[in-house]
């Protein structure tokens, strides 16, 4: 995996892309040496939003076969939630 600062990346930004997309190359992008974010192929993206969405799939089987589960009204869970 490679690094590329922030700085660098700005200005070959068309560069670093292309490193990505056609070379499948997955770039950290650093801001005093320490990683702030990365630039991937879209295929890898894919792929973890896949697996998140098998873990999502996963735990709501769990919570619904789990007969101790009560609903919780949308506007409570917010509440709990801390969101308006």
């Amino acid at each position: 995996m490679g690094k590329i600062a922030v700085e660098q990346a700005r200005r070959n930004f068309s560069d670093a892309v292309n490193r990505a997309a056609y070379g499948k190359e997955r770039l950290i992008l650093t801001r005093r040496r320490k990683g702030v974010a990365a630039i991937v192929p879209l295929e890898d993206l894919e792929l973890i939003e896949a697996m998140e969405d098998r873990l999502d799939l996963e735990e709501a089987r769990k919570v619904l076969a789990d007969p101790k589960e009560k609903f919780v009204p949308y506007r409570e869970a917010r509440k709990r939630l801390g969101l308006k």
